[in-house]
């Protein structure tokens, strides 16, 4: 079985990385911002494992771990968030949060 060059790993977390960027930048749906996060957060956790592999070491997958973990803590408050923004507006522009008083 062939392992997978460390700079192809790389490069595609990068690639991720800059596509999740760039869409969260383009974006003006919170749903589709909220995804573009999740996007970036995968990169991010697949250049930690591309580099546990490349050194033998298990820490790159003990950090995706926690990367997943806040991800999902991110993803359950962005949602609250996003539902009583939706409740008190009736859309899901990232502009009309600038309308929000408190």
């Amino acid at each position: 079985m062939k392992a997978i060059p460390v700079e192809a790993g790389l490069i595609l977390a990068g690639t991720l990385f800059m596509l999740g960027l760039i869409s969260v930048l383009i974006r003006r749906n919170i749903i589709f911002m909220l995804i573009s996060v999740e996007i970036m957060l995968n990169a991010a956790g697949l250049a930690f494992i591309v580099a546990g592999a490349r050194w033998g070491q298990p820490d790159g997958q003990v950090m995706f771990i926690f990367i997943l973990t806040m991800a999902a803590a991110e993803v359950s408050v962005g949602l609250a968030l996003i539902l009583q923004l939706y409740h008190q507006l009736q859309t899901l522009d990232g502009d009309a949060a600038n309308k929000m008083k408190g």
